[in-house]
């Protein structure tokens, strides 16, 4: 098969993505993978293993035809729901930091809220190509908002926030995309919002990081909800345009919490400066328009549900690394979300690494087309 424009422009940022995330991975974990496990390099060779395996999945999904998960899209549902539910059964869900996000497997956990993301792309392409002709009808707009209330309870119940506004905007994104009207678009965004601000509202530990945002530096929050943004933005204003040098980073010296996962941004810029990191953000902009040039072509050949999946996985890409990038930076308040294919994480490399199959599978597809 041919390399076309659309190959190039998913497959060389995606190479340059990985090799980033390994290095910035073993930065920024040296000193905490040092004091936990006896082992500086114990987080990068737990993430070197984690993207293996997800070469090993995206090959598979490059090898199955995109037909298949149309028609099997409900049985990745189903298996997403039960992996939520088995959270909530005692010794089966893991609890960390008062969150019980992951199901552990020997050394290894799996994190249902990030499998639910991927079979939510599939299910909703799929619903969405169903009732195409009628998408705009109430019963046909209902029962997905079904499914999503569901899934949303199962998730905030962990607790996640941020997972549950990721999940919202895919559901939301892709009807839309699919053809909902603007009224319909405006209700769901009302009531996610409502929801939300319940959410936050009702939660003291929700609502003192809101509080942070606003000034984190202040005397009486610096040292508790807002010391992550704080050390977060001392750690970019330490790097300056050129960064402090690859390896020097202080904050990742048990400063900046989560250094490795959803702070990495952070330690990106404070080693590589500025110009790392917008060459960071220029590799995701390349990606991302390769994803929606990939998506365009689908609906351009009547290849609907191709075009949805594609369309979903952009988005979810783009709002993940928006959302990372803006908590780092302080735009936006501090939520559990990984940077895609950068932080450590793995169930979210591997899901994310499927994603870049199916992607480039369609691509391949709408070539004999």
């Amino acid at each position: 098969m041919n390399i076309d424009k659309n190959d190039i422009l998913i497959i060389f940022p995606l190479i340059a993505l990985l090799l980033l995330g390994i290095i910035m991975v073993a930065s920024s974990s040296i000193y905490i993978a040092d004091n936990n496990e006896s082992n500086p390099f114990h987080f990068v060779q737990m993430q070197s293993l984690f993207i293996a395996i997800g070469i090993l999945a995206m090959i598979c999904f490059l090898l199955l035809p995109s037909n298949f998960l149309y028609k099997t899209d409900w049985i990745f549902m189903l298996i997403s729901i039960i992996l939520l539910i088995a959270l909530f059964i005692p010794d089966i869900g893991t609890s960390v930091n008062g969150s019980t996000r992951w199901i552990r497997i020997g050394p290894v956990g799996i994190q249902p809220s990030e499998i639910c993301k991927f079979s939510l792309i599939l299910y909703i392409s799929g619903y969405s190509v169903r009732r195409m002709s009628e998408i705009n009808s109430l019963r046909s707009f209902i029962k997905p908002l079904v499914l999503l209330f569901v899934i949303s309870i199962l998730i905030m119940f962990q607790p996640d926030l941020g997972s549950t506004a990721i999940v919202c905007a895919l559901v939301v994104g892709i009807l839309f995309y699919a053809g909902i009207s603007y009224s319909q678009l405006g209700l769901l965004i009302l009531l996610i919002a409502l929801l939300g601000y319940l959410a936050i509202t009702e939660s003291p530990m929700r609502l003192a990081r809101i509080l942070a945002f606003t000034d984190p530096f202040a005397p009486d929050v610096v040292q508790k909800a807002g010391w992550q943004l704080s050390n977060s933005l001392i750690s970019i204003g330490q790097g300056g345009w050129f960064g402090v040098g690859l390896g020097n980073s202080i904050q990742k010296s048990f400063f900046l919490p989560e250094a490795h996962t959803d702070f990495i941004f952070a330690i990106l810029v404070e080693e590589l400066g500025v110009i790392g990191g917008l060459f960071l953000i220029a590799l995701f902009v390349i990606l991302l328009g390769g994803l929606i040039s990939i998506s365009f072509d689908s609906f351009k050949k009547k290849c609907f549900f191709q075009g949805y999946v594609v369309f979903g996985i952009f988005l979810l890409i783009s709002i993940q690394a928006f959302f990372n990038i803006a908590v780092n930076i302080g735009l936006v308040p501090t939520k559990g979300l990984t940077l895609p294919f950068i932080s450590y994480g793995g169930t979210s490399i591997i899901i994310m690494l499927s994603l870049m199959g199916i992607v480039l599978r369609v691509n391949n597809e709408n070539k004999l087309l």
